[in-house]
């Protein structure tokens, strides 16, 4: 099937083709059509086969004929994330170059001012994350009334980051007369009930099983120690002999990125970092640059691991095994989009057998296994083989400090208990055991001082008061 069999516009037809698009991705194959006709869609796909021009490219037609109102949105699409926001944003100006719509991006991070001018303009199309549509809403700046249409994408990961109970609250706000678009990766039983209250008489759209990672795409896991230094450089031995030409690392933590990031850059690899904590211009600004090649390495958080379109990256990394099976789908895809081939690594250390065996569990099949070459010249890289090496290493100094810990434990036990012969043999007049007598102890010369009477006593006798008392003849 092509785009003209779809329904679409000649207008829309003319920038899909000025885009490079040819041919129809299955989601949009089935998808289009049905939002064209006014129906209520549930699809679900995995991730990079296009779902975004899905609801995109029908809605632009849809919104052709009408007129937005002050601070009265006529549509709207629901992000979890600023850059999924940003990048729908960018869609809609690429396929609706040839349709005078209005569009405002309601993003955190951004100021304020600028947004509220475009709402008070009249907007045809507002694309939003949650949290700042409810806050514009309380200060009184849009209103819901006449909103036509709405989509809500990423609803499974919307449920992941707790935007859920802010989405029903602002599908509250909306009319009941509404078409609505409900995108998802995966189908778990929440958003099914969710979608059932949302929608009405949906048509279900389904290209792929959920949870489930795209054929192009290779996956490995590779052995890895414990120590993140260690597990650092079995990283750059990967990134080193296999042919990175654009890679996503991803780290659970925050923290970690910024840590992986550093360590990578003092190595002299190019990368950059992205995670929720940086402002929203460094943000953009580093996904721009990875997208033009500046940096071939970007280390992220999962804020990376949803619907952004980045088509060239050749290679996943999953520094740490995620701890929610359905998030190693979402980062794999990053590679193998759009019927190229990707990679995807995954280094596990001991501890992450529980995970590791979720995610297999998931797929339904043993991820296969793989070792990095042995070669590695960085300082502070385990020598010869960096995963056995380090986790022999590793296991010995758990030896050796168990082996410690019981050695000062025995010496406090046995002092406690010389102690306790010393006085059970001074008290009944017995002589203590050979190798365990008290050196003698040379008292100083001390002019006699009067002790303090003793007031009372505990258990222990002083074996003084149990000595025998020689009793003089008599006179």
């Amino acid at each position: 099937m092509t785009f003209e069999e779809l329904g679409l516009s000649p207008e829309v037809l003319s920038a899909v083709q000025d885009a490079g698009y040819q041919t129809p991705t299955p989601i949009q194959t089935q998808a289009v059509p049905y939002v064209l006709m006014g129906r209520d869609v549930l699809g679900c796909a995995q991730t990079g086969t296009g779902k975004t021009a899905s609801f995109t490219l029908p809605m632009i037609d849809i919104l052709h004929s009408g007129r937005a109102r002050a601070r009265m949105p006529r549509s709207l699409i629901l992000e979890p994330t600023r850059e999924l926001a940003t990048q729908v944003a960018e869609n809609f100006e690429k396929y609706g170059k040839n349709h005078p719509l209005s569009m405002a991006l309601l993003i955190g991070g951004v100021s304020l001012v600028e947004q509220e001018k475009r709402l008070d303009r009249g907007v045809d199309v507002l694309i939003a994350t949650p949290g700042r549509l409810l806050d514009l809403f309380g200060r009184g700046r849009i209103l819901l009334a006449d909103t036509k249409i709405l989509v809500i994408d990423e609803s499974d990961r919307m449920l992941d980051m707790g935007f859920m109970p802010d989405v029903e609250r602002i599908v509250g706000l909306l009319p009941r007369s509404r078409q609505t678009l409900f995108f998802s990766a995966t189908m778990p039983p929440e958003i099914r009930r969710l979608a059932d209250k949302f929608l009405s008489s949906p048509k279900e759209i389904s290209v792929s099983p959920p949870a489930t990672a795209a054929e192009t795409v290779s996956q490995a896991v590779v052995s890895a120690p414990s120590l993140p230094k260690d597990k650092r450089a079995v990283l750059r031995e990967l990134l080193r002999q296999d042919d990175v030409t654009s890679a996503l690392i991803f780290c659970n933590r925050k923290r970690d990125v910024g840590i992986l990031y550093r360590s990578l850059a003092r190595h002299g690899l190019p990368a950059a970092e992205l995670h929720g904590d940086l402002a929203q211009p460094v943000r953009e600004q580093t996904l721009k640059r990875f997208k033009d090649g500046e940096v071939k390495l970007l280390v992220c958080s999962d804020v990376a691991a949803r619907g952004l379109d980045l088509p060239k990256v050749s290679h996943v990394f999953n520094f740490d095994v995620p701890g929610n099976p359905e998030d190693y789908i979402h980062r794999i895809g990053r590679t193998g989009r759009a019927g190229r081939s990707g990679q995807a690594f995954m280094l596990a250390t001991r501890d992450d057998r529980k995970a590791l065996a979720a995610i297999q569990s998931m797929l339904g099949h043993p991820i296969k296994k793989c070792t990095p070459g042995e070669s590695e010249t960085a300082q502070d890289a385990p020598d010869p083989a960096p995963v056995e090496e380090a986790a022999r290493e590793s296991r010995t100094r758990d030896t050796k400090a168990r082996e410690s810990k019981a050695r000062t434990g025995e010496a406090r036990n046995g002092k406690g208990r010389r102690s306790r012969r010393h006085g059970e043999a001074e008290a009944t007049g017995e002589k203590s055991p050979p190798g365990t007598e008290r050196p003698a102890r040379s008292e100083p010369t001390r002019s006699p001082q009067p002790k303090p009477a003793a007031t009372a006593f505990g258990d222990h006798v002083p074996a003084f008061l149990l000595r025998q008392t020689p009793v003089p003849p008599a006179a």
